[in-house]
């Protein structure tokens, strides 16, 4: 059955087609005949009552590089007409991006909005995980200077992250001697109101930081990410290399540990980071490595996910 479909998500005309997961969902379900429309988040607005996007339909989506979408002149829509809505731009976590889950909680489930504004609202990557401490690694989420060297000398080395960061930005590995650390908390606590994450540092990401996608609380499939020799990040946009995965027991426990959580919050499409046997983020925002693991797997995910979607309407 053809559905209208809207896409909030950065702009189209600048993804990389080979890698991007938005890309790969709006090419499945352009297959399937559904009707696309695309919008960039700063074009959502809420009016007297009524959510609306100004942006444009979807023609043509292809596999060709430099030609990979034909759009429509410029229109503005009345959301509440579409069955379903894919959130789909990338972070940061600000408020900008909160504001959006507000409005665009307005619709759903009437218009079927995924993932769930309200649980993306409350559920950031890197706060969401620590409901799941008995698999996470040593982790302080403060502003507090004290507390923060005291993490370091219990730990020696560690990872740095802002809280509401993405795609592995600002993301340092601090040796126990590291003669530029508190540098780096000015350096954050600068530029940011907001606390910082550190986490106990795990040699084992030199082996790859593995990425499992979860559609409907049920493994799609894995990716294992390996950094480049010198880099602490594993992410593939700074670097890193692509290899085909197969879960180990630990890394299934974990997965099956969260499914319920997941089908009950209507997070559908979640990416789950594990290094090491350790569960280290829950992406829910724009999660991201679909294409990698349907290549390694000789199987469409993005198939899956609109399966699991189309259920819902």
């Amino acid at each position: 059955m053809m559905s209208k479909v809207s896409i909030q998500m950065d702009p189209i005309e600048l993804i990389d087609i080979k890698a991007d997961t938005t890309f790969a969902l709006a090419l499945e379900a352009y297959k399937r005949g559904h009707e696309l429309f695309y919008f960039n988040p700063k074009n959502l607005t809420f009016n007297n009552g009524i959510v609306t996007a100004r942006g444009k339909n979807i023609l043509k989506i292809q596999n060709k590089i430099s030609e990979h979408v034909v759009l429509s002149e410029e229109e503005t829509r009345d959301l509440s007409s579409e069955d379903i809505i894919l959130l789909r731009q990338d972070p940061p976590f600000d408020m900008t991006y909160i504001t959006n889950t507000h409005i665009l909680e307005i619709l759903h489930p009437k218009t079927f909005v995924v993932n769930s504004p309200f649980e993306v609202r409350n559920a950031p990557e890197k706060l969401f995980v620590n409901k799941f401490k008995e698999f996470i690694p040593e982790t302080l989420i403060t502003r507090d200077i004290i507390e923060i060297n005291k993490f370091k000398k219990e730990f020696k080395e560690i990872i740095v992250k802002p809280l509401y960061g993405n795609g592995g930005k600002q993301v340092f590995h601090i040796r126990q001697d590291d003669p530029n650390f508190t540098s780096l908390l000015e350096m954050f606590f600068e530029h940011s109101n907001e606390p910082i994450i550190i986490q106990r540092y795990l040699p084992q990401v030199r082996n790859g930081d593995c990425r499992v996608i979860m559609i409907n609380g049920e493994i799609a499939g894995a990716v294992n990410r390996v950094p480049p020799k010198g880099e602490a990040r594993s992410n593939l946009h700074v670097g890193g290399r692509a290899e085909k995965k197969i879960l180990n027991k630990k890394e299934i426990e974990i997965c099956e540990a969260l499914s319920e959580e997941l089908k009950k919050k209507e997070l559908i499409l979640v990416g789950l980071d594990i290094i090491g046997n350790y569960l280290t983020e829950i992406n829910v925002t724009s999660p991201t490595g679909v294409q990698e693991i349907s290549k390694f797997n000789n199987f469409n995910i993005s198939s899956k996910f609109w399966d699991s979607v189309e259920n819902y309407i």
